[in-house]
């Protein structure tokens, strides 16, 4: 449709509630279509009823014939373009593509459509109530750098020409029920050790790089070790956190010959998007928290206790076309600049 091409019908979506909800504010990346940085979202939780009106406008007294107004609710997976597939663009009524242009739609894990009116013509303003009563949501709403997990409800008027049609983005968060809370500190822990690899006294604990440790409601011990100059054992209390939670543990230096300029805990959110080898990973840093500055001394313990509510973290999520994990990293600089570092995975979950 051309841009100076004006539509003869606008279209307003209300959600019911919508302003004693919580709101999220959402970043807008730079190459959108969005006309401002962020964008307000309501919050939505798995099994509620989305439900609201949709008001189509008439401009300047015009009458519009149509072939029917139709509303959908989709919830879709959006891959960054450039691993082939289809374009983006202007949704049409037989195609859900994604809302934004530079994305893909991979997958529509919900969409679900519904008549509002059969085919006529508008001659006045109209309002039309919706209702997706019990709505069962499977992910929660995620936007990333190379993917996004989006809900919106979409209202669609069919036109012999071109649909017009508006969305309206809402946001989904999962909570884990207390059952499922005390299964996953049940699970296996992932334990990832890397260093620099010009020292050739490096010793690893195992003798491959990954190793499965079992935790079962037992603290998780990491020990990096350096022979005749270094041994260190980082202890968390579990390997599952909710968002709000606070990581407690403590470093103990058993041996310490290495010039040591500092030392840091960092949580790192690492996103994986695509399938198999056409996947692309991205890490980014949501905590990053210095623990010590100088050389220790054998027997010196420092305790950890790093608060999680202050920050803006993402819960462990994934399907098959992508997947978010999160990481506890300790990391150590010596004065050479050489960084020796150690990485656990961890579970992050949203509880109410």
């Amino acid at each position: 449709m051309s841009i100076f091409f004006k539509a003869p019908i606008d279209i307003e979506i209300l959600l019911d509630g919508e302003e004693s909800r919580n709101h999220i504010e959402v970043s807008n990346p730079s190459g959108s279509n969005a006309k401002t940085l962020t964008e307000s979202m309501p919050v939505f939780e798995d099994g509620e009823t989305v439900s609201g009106i949709a008001t189509l406008r008439v401009r300047d007294g015009k009458r519009v014939e149509h072939a029917g107004i139709k509303v959908s609710i989709v919830g879709s997976i959006d891959l960054i373009k450039g691993s082939g597939g289809s374009n983006g663009g202007t949704t049409t009524s037989n195609s859900f593509k994604s809302v934004d242009s530079r994305k893909k739609s991979v997958e529509q894990f919900l969409c679900l459509t519904y008549d509002l009116c059969p085919a006529g013509e508008l001659q006045h303003s109209q309002s039309f109530p919706f209702n997706f009563k019990n709505l069962p949501k499977r992910h929660e709403s995620y936007k990333g750098k190379n993917v996004d997990v989006s809900y919106y409800v979409k209202v669609t008027l069919i036109r012999k020409g071109a649909d017009i049609s508006k969305i309206k983005k809402f946001w989904v968060n999962l909570y884990l029920s207390q059952k499922e809370i005390e299964n996953l500190n049940k699970k296996p822990v992932a334990i990832r050790e890397e260093a620099n690899k010009t020292r050739e006294e490096i010793t690893k604990p195992n003798a491959e790089e990954e190793s499965l440790i079992s935790n079962e409601s037992k603290p998780v011990k990491l020990d990096i070790g350096i022979e005749n100059c270094l041994h260190i054992e980082f202890e968390y209390a579990k390997s599952a956190y909710s968002l709000k939670d606070v990581i407690v543990g403590r470093i103990y230096f058993l041996l310490s010959r290495l010039k040591i300029k500092h030392m840091e805990v960092s949580l790192i959110t690492r996103e994986s998007a695509g399938v198999s080898s056409a996947s692309t990973l991205v890490d980014s840093t949501a905590i990053r928290y210095e623990i010590m500055d100088g050389s220790p001394v054998k027997g010196e313990t420092i305790p950890i206790r790093l608060f999680l509510s202050g920050y803006e973290l993402t819960p462990n999520m994934g399907c098959n076309y992508f997947n978010v994990k999160n990481y506890l990293s300790l990391v150590i600089i010596d004065e050479d600049g050489r960084r020796y570092f150690k990485q656990s995975e961890i579970t992050l979950y949203r509880q109410k």
